[in-house]
């Protein structure tokens, strides 16, 4: 199975994000564009676009970058509370044949600003089953024609989206990636996603994760081809060891020097893959060969928790024994961004790439 790697456009108005350093243009098409050729020109199959209320809107800017690039694959961030599935499913087939089959689709489930939106569905098992019937819907949408549905948060009679996907041998539609750590979470994953994406955790929790996907894959009676699994993390990457762990611990003194300050918006409180991240610090500062996990301690939270920090050596190493787990997505960032797209995307892809190839 092939390797996919992309990098992350935080997609946001407010400089500073995980410390970047660029004080202009945020939230601009040119800063965004900008972003995108670099990831394109340094190899990249694509990015994540960062989604969120009082954050420019993913699929909008999706759709501009993609026009502006060749290869570019934008993984838009949707939220389900953002959008009818039918709405969804025709915006993003429509988007997939223009850009020629270069749509991914990242299905979020945690909560931002739901009042802010008029969204009402708060409650964790609630939204989850509404994230189960959005995916199931769409999937259905792209693939079948007069579709009728009549579920619990969402209805459509005889609908047919046109145009379709773009279709090849290897894809029938835009794949779907889902990510949450809690039961309900996962059942969604095993039924309905394509890719289940973790966020850095250490080896024995991401083994632990994906049997037991597997094997919920098989109770909840899975109809789609297998579960793919994905892997979304910062990567510190610097020319020896030594040189990087300096700068990983430079980064981490000026967050905390920033009094506690959060860099991160996300659902820190009820969100049970974020809690995962913040309890590993109990277990030690590095776990496995170079995962760092004293970032979530000052500050640090979704991707930004834990680090993978080293040579471009250690790091591929550290990459490459996930990938011996099953995960053949990876969605890696660091900051600056527009510097560390070129220092990891000439170094990392290429070396994990060749440690597959010179595997048994």
């Amino acid at each position: 199975m092939s390797l996919e790697f992309l990098w992350y456009i935080p997609n946001t108005v407010e400089p500073g994000h995980r410390g970047d350093d660029t004080t202009s243009g945020w939230g601009s098409i040119e800063y965004s564009t900008d972003l995108a050729r670099l990831t394109e020109d340094r190899g990249w199959d694509g990015a994540l676009l960062g989604t969120g209320w009082g954050r420019p809107d993913t699929f909008t800017v999706a759709t501009a970058l993609a026009a502006r690039t060749t290869r570019f694959k934008p993984l838009i961030a949707v939220r389900p509370g953002y959008w009818h599935p039918a709405n969804f499913a025709g915006a993003a087939a429509t988007l997939d044949q223009l850009s020629r089959g270069r749509v991914l689709v990242n299905i979020v489930s945690g909560l931002d600003n739901p009042a802010a939106y008029g969204d009402t569905t708060v409650e964790p098992p609630e939204r989850y089953a509404r994230t189960q019937e959005f995916l199931h819907l769409v999937r259905r949408l792209w693939t079948e024609e007069d579709v009728t549905f009549h579920g619990e948060h969402f209805q459509v009679t005889g609908s047919t989206v046109a145009p379709r996907p773009y279709a090849t041998e290897s894809r029938a539609h835009p794949t779907l990636y889902f990510g949450g750590a809690s039961p309900a979470a996962e059942r969604v994953s095993a039924s309905e996603a394509d890719v289940q994406l973790f966020w850095g955790e250490p080896l024995d929790g991401i083994a632990e994760r994906v049997d037991r996907l597997k094997t919920l894959s098989d109770e909840v009676g899975r109809r789609h081809k297998p579960l793919e699994f994905g892997l979304r993390i910062t990567t510190l990457v610097r020319d020896t060891t030594e040189e990087a762990w300096r700068a990983a611990e430079e980064k981490v003194a000026k967050m905390a020097a920033g009094a506690g300050k959060t860099n991160w918006t996300g659902n820190r409180k009820a969100a049970v893959g974020q809690q995962r991240l913040f309890d590993l610090a109990s277990r030690g500062e590095v776990l496995d060969t170079c995962l760092y996990t004293t970032p979530g301690t000052f500050g640090g939270g979704g991707a930004g928790t834990t680090w993978l920090v080293g040579s471009a050596d250690d790091v591929a190493a550290a990459l490459n024994s996930y990938r011996k787990l099953g995960i053949t997505h990876f969605v890696l960032s660091d900051t600056p961004y527009k510097q560390e797209v070129g220092r990891v995307g000439d170094q990392l892809p290429d070396r994990l790439r060749e440690l597959v190839r010179r595997a048994p």
